[in-house]
């Protein structure tokens, strides 16, 4: 398994778990997928970077970046911009677990977004994760 996959699952196990994120958008819509349109509300597990660490030759660390996209029809971005927070609460909760021979060495959110959608009524936020993985063998 690659570490961006193990990153995505810690983080939407570590989403689902919390009741503030869920009381907005339901588990079921914390999802990585590609169809529109995004349900609403909506946590949609996006794209994923990741770049050899460089620290060592047996090639054990990388360091993943991993975007979170929310939706939400709103007339503002009050209510994406409290999901963007409960998801950096959320992700600063303490280490990810080791998952799938990847071990989480450090993780933050290094950028919040927020937006308009040009279609008048939905607002869209971008949650960067950025973590440091190691292989756990």
């Amino acid at each position: 398994m690659s570490a961006a996959l193990s990153l995505q699952k810690s983080i939407r196990a570590r989403l689902v778990a919390k009741t503030a994120i869920t009381d907005i958008v339901p588990a079921a819509s914390i999802l990585d997928r590609h169809q529109t349109p995004a349900p609403d509300p909506s946590i949609i597990m996006g794209e994923a970077q990741t770049l050899d660490e460089g620290d060592d030759l047996k090639r054990r660390s990388f360091r993943v970046y991993s975007t979170l996209h929310i939706w939400m029809k709103e007339r503002s971005l009050a209510g994406t911009n409290e999901l963007c927070g409960l998801i950096v609460d959320a992700v600063l909760n303490g280490r990810f677990p080791e998952r799938d021979g990847w071990h989480c060495v450090d993780q933050m959110v290094s950028n919040t977004r927020l937006m308009r959608d040009p279609d008048g009524e939905t607002s869209h936020g971008v949650v960067t994760v950025e973590a440091l993985m190691r292989r756990a063998s």
